[in-house]
């Protein structure tokens, strides 16, 4: 399990490469998972994360995890893939709605900023402050120049937060044109996804060489040692939520806790119970 390692702001290590330049790109041209071997492989992770939750409970730590990307790129199923076998009262999700009109008052990140984790807490951001240099600038929610300011600052805004004990960790997902598109259509077309569907969905895969242009400057500009961007390649789902909480777990160097031996004590007796009278309101059985 290991650090992040401290310093200054990366140069030149934010453009995201071609398909062949990729760690491991051979898996991003792999068949996509099967779902036995998918399960199998979770199952080892999920044990991994309770660990991980034992050791935040016991240790006081606080941990950030920020989910970025384009529509469809996946970041609900990865987040619903970390938290499955975990508590809520640990891992914490925050998908916060379009702002009030007493929120777009405030400072910007202020909204943010309240969510961020207690000892003993790991918060999930499914998407994040990072909504002014991606959606917010490119769909005109926000001025250039607005857009600009928050580039320049959010690095020392982060630095903070770490500088505070939080260990803040930063991904971007994603996805190709063609998933996207075969993502966006079945939401259109499977009744169980349509709520997923929004007009901004629509007007944003019109827009994908504005928000690629958005992507690119925001990775550059706030790509720093004590906060690192890290990019992950989506397409095959299955695969890519493998691959994140992999990485998760070994930017955290925690230390699987030892549990005693534990055996169930013996059930006490009836003394006189009877089961009521009362008529229950059974629901139907049918499946």
């Amino acid at each position: 399990m290991g650090k992040k390692s401290e310093g200054k702001a990366s140069a030149g290590g934010s453009r995201l490469p071609a398909t062949g330049e990729l760690p491991g790109s051979s898996a991003v041209e792999a068949p996509p998972m099967k779902n036995k071997e998918y399960r199998r492989h979770l199952k080892s992770l999920h044990a991994e994360l309770v660990s991980l939750q034992e050791w935040v409970k016991t240790s006081g730590t606080k941990i950030c995890i920020v989910f970025e990307g384009r529509d469809t790129a996946g970041k609900g199923g990865v987040i619903k893939a970390i938290t499955e076998r975990v508590s809520p009262r640990v891992f914490r999700v925050v998908a916060l709605p379009a702002p009030t009109e007493r929120e777009k008052s405030q400072m910007y990140i202020q909204r943010y900023l309240t969510h961020l984790p207690a000892d003993g807490e790991v918060v999930i951001f499914d998407r994040s402050w990072y909504n002014r240099a991606g959606v917010e600038r490119v769909m005109g929610f926000c001025t250039e120049e607005e857009a600009q300011h928050f580039l320049q600052l959010v690095p020392a805004v982060e630095r903070a937060m770490v500088d505070s004990g939080v260990l803040l960790l930063k991904y971007w997902l994603e996805v190709s044109q063609e998933q996207q598109t075969l993502r966006l259509q079945s939401r259109i077309d499977d009744p169980r996804k349509i709520w997923k569907l929004s007009d901004l969905d629509l007007k944003s895969y019109h827009r994908w060489y504005d928000y690629s242009r958005a992507r690119d400057e925001m990775l550059h500009l706030t790509d720093t040692g004590w906060a690192p961007w890290y990019v992950a390649i989506n397409d095959d789902k299955k695969r890519g939520r493998l691959n994140i909480i992999s990485h998760l777990l070994s930017q955290i160097p925690y230390e699987p806790l030892e549990h005693p031996e534990i055996t169930l004590p013996k059930r006490q007796g009836p003394h006189g119970y009877q089961e009521p009278r009362q008529p229950l309101h059974w629901i139907p059985i049918h499946y």
